[in-house]
């Protein structure tokens, strides 16, 4: 990293994007670097590239939504984020890549991790020649009604 550049590449909570992006053996252009501020300086989350273009632009990086999705799409390969597909062309994409759950929140669109243990899947036999990589669960959630049934 070259002299007066490691705090234009950290984030919010001091998170060395400029290395998380150099451990990937992603580039690191000045729009990688700008978007990863945004999508890592704020520790885990899920992010759908629609919302990571809103706050790219209020931030006024000046960058397509092309670009994040690119962006997101080179992190994923790259393993510093994983994809969560909801279904239709839904996806959010989650920082969190380490092996766990989801629960989704229906009525507000937003996904959340399981707390450890919450969700217990059993073996899963795969075909001849593949191995399990990763499995996904994610628990569709919606709020009881307080209203009494009649």
């Amino acid at each position: 990293m070259r002299q007066g550049e490691s705090e234009a590449a950290a984030g919010p909570d001091g998170v060395d994007v400029d290395a998380i992006l150099a451990r990937a053996g992603l580039r690191r252009t000045q729009q990688r670097l700008a978007l990863a501020r945004l999508l890592f300086g704020s520790g885990h989350r899920h992010v759908s590239a629609e919302q990571l273009y809103a706050e790219a632009a209020a931030a006024g990086l000046g960058v397509s939504l092309a670009t994040v999705y690119n962006m997101l799409n080179h992190c994923m390969l790259a393993g510093l984020v994983r994809e969560i597909p909801l279904g239709g062309h839904i996806s959010l994409y989650d920082t969190n890549v380490s092996d766990h759950c989801h629960f989704y929140l229906d009525s507000e669109g937003a996904l959340a991790d399981t707390s450890e243990g919450a969700v217990v899947v059993g073996t899963v036999a795969p075909p001849a020649g593949y191995t399990v990589v990763h499995i996904d669960v994610i628990a569709h959630l919606a709020r009881r009604s307080l209203q009494p049934k009649r």
